[in-house]
């Protein structure tokens, strides 16, 4: 044992479980954050240049959730572990396993986002910039519960905050679920509100998208250095996480947005 590492604490992953039924933190950080997400976005959207109504956003929650669910859980299936899921369809559907992916949630979240827009006939980007400020508030939750899951650990190392997970061998390892918990949600949280709520930054629609989607993939890039890659895939091309290839062209693609959408012209509000 090392003596600067910290123990794991002994949390369960079931809350409490009745039966054959059980909630489970992962399941209650999916529920809360969409939850307190639709709160805030409903408090936000006073401020919004968009215009748009209570209304339209409780219909957005609908076609949000189910860009997360489905769109995380096929990009899990499709980027992490496609043989598996190939030679046993039905299990795509047992999302109470786990298994979801970040970057094919927001795949999914553009494409119902995009659609919602043509219907309701909304700047797609003045609602991207608010669920851009409360998608970090998801992300927090997750990685604590991936923390409490002793999932998605990092490698072993001899820093003072090391956590020796029992399902990691009890080794000292970089508790990487709390890197990103911190940097991925809390801060992108507070960068992302403090630019909304002080600066004019939100008539600029669009910007505020492009610094969540390039700060997300550039501490997404950073951390992974302190993970463990996937055990089934290992490293790609001897040193990036899948993880990290999927990041990369995201931070190209922020960047892209942040100065198109910065030199844009808009109409003066």
């Amino acid at each position: 044992m090392n003596f600067l590492s910290i123990s794991f604490p002994n949390i369960s992953p079931e809350i409490f479980s009745i039966g054959g039924f059980s909630i489970k933190w992962y399941g209650l950080a999916y529920v809360g954050s969409i939850l307190i997400g639709w709160k805030y976005v409903s408090i936000i959207s006073k401020k919004s240049p968009s215009g748009i109504s209570r209304k339209n956003i409780d219909d957005l929650v609908v076609w949000v959730a189910l860009g997360i669910i489905v769109g995380g859980r096929l990009g899990y299936t499709i980027f992490y572990q496609p043989l598996e899921y190939l030679q046993n369809p039905i299990k795509i559907l047992e999302i109470w396993n786990g298994g979801m992916s970040f970057h094919g949630g927001l795949i999914g979240v553009i494409f119902s986002t995009i659609i919602f827009s043509k219907i309701k006939k909304i700047d797609i980007f003045h609602i991207c910039d608010m669920l851009a400020i409360v998608t970090p508030i998801g992300l927090f939750f997750g990685r604590l519960t991936n923390f409490i899951n002793q999932e998605l650990w990092g490698k072993v190392t001899s820093v003072p905050w090391a956590v020796e997970f029992p399902l990691g061998g009890y080794l000292p390892r970089h508790p990487s679920q709390i890197y990103e918990a911190l940097f991925e949600g809390l801060f992108l949280y507070l960068v992302l509100a403090l630019l909304w709520h002080f600066t004019k930054i939100r008539y600029k629609p669009g910007v505020l998208t492009g610094i969540f989607v390039s700060g997300y993939s550039f501490f997404r890039i950073f951390i992974e250095f302190f993970r463990e890659p996937d055990s089934h895939l290992g490293y790609l091309f001897y040193v990036f996480s899948m993880g990290q290839i999927l990041s990369f062209p995201l931070l190209i693609f922020g960047i892209v947005l942040i100065i198109l959408n910065f030199y844009r012209k808009h109409e003066s509000n």
